[in-house]
């Protein structure tokens, strides 16, 4: 009787047990989809929002992967690099969607997006949300100084938001615009290439410049798919990249 009755309090335990993990992956899910809708409400004005967000998780987590950063720090770089325009909610459409140069007015109002983001991101109790703060408020720090809208310089500017800074970049450089045509591969190569130790970390640059064919195949990747504004970055992730794939690209 008692051989029967731990028998049944150790199946009572295996079930426990797996129905907490069950409902902790219930949990994750849930909260990266919360992420991933933040981030879309963030680009909803923007045609290529969720193509962009996509792409954005995907340069940075590869760039991170490449600059050392540990495995965890990489998963929540994916997730929270989508988050760095969330600010933008606090900004004009008329603004955000001009088909020409801003004006000096609004360009200094653009560029609260970035203060707007972190207020919006203040007081994270989550990893990825801690992240995504901390690059919202730096993504457009400069290497040489002249960025904002802190004016940081060098590592002052923490890795996250240095490497989000030249992910956002290339992908606006070679997508459609308002207020432009998308430049060709070559031209945003030599472009940031050209930046390299002024506006970008001469580290991430590198990183950037050794891993374009990785780079350029996650683009075409993502692009190709004609459903990626029904789908979040968490999914296209799982669905399109894989584990196994995602984990060659990243070695």
């Amino acid at each position: 009787m008692i051989n029967e009755h731990h028998a049944a309090v150790a199946d009572d335990s295996d079930e426990t047990i797996v129905e907490l993990k069950t409902a902790n992956q219930e949990l994750q899910t849930a909260h990266l989809d919360a992420i991933n809708k933040l981030a879309i409400a963030a680009e909803y004005k923007n045609l290529n929002g969720n193509t962009h967000i996509i792409r954005m998780g995907c340069y940075s987590a590869l760039l991170g992967k490449k600059l050392g950063l540990s495995d965890d720090a990489v998963t929540n770089l994916l997730y929270a690099a989508p988050m760095h325009d969330v600010g933008n909610v606090g900004i004009s459409e008329t603004i955000l969607l001009k088909p020409a140069k801003l004006t000096e007015e609004e360009m200094e109002i653009m560029k609260t997006h970035t203060t707007i983001g972190a207020r919006i991101l203040a007081n994270p109790r989550s990893e990825i949300l801690k992240m995504a703060q901390l690059i919202a408020i730096t993504h457009h720090e400069q290497w040489n100084g002249k960025g904002y809208p802190n004016r940081l310089n060098g590592k002052r500017i923490p890795l996250e938001g240095r490497i989000v800074a030249l992910a956002d970049t290339f992908d606006a450089l070679t997508s459609r615009r308002p207020y432009k045509e998308p430049y060709s591969i070559e031209v945003a190569r030599d472009i940031i290439k050209e930046a390299k130790g002024q506006h970008f970390d001469p580290d991430v640059v590198e990183a950037f410049l050794n891993n374009m064919d990785d780079i350029v195949e996650t683009k075409k990747e993502i692009d190709k798919n004609n459903n990626c504004r029904d789908m979040n970055i968490y999914h296209y992730f799982e669905k399109k990249w894989g584990q196994k794939k995602w984990g060659q690209v990243l070695q």
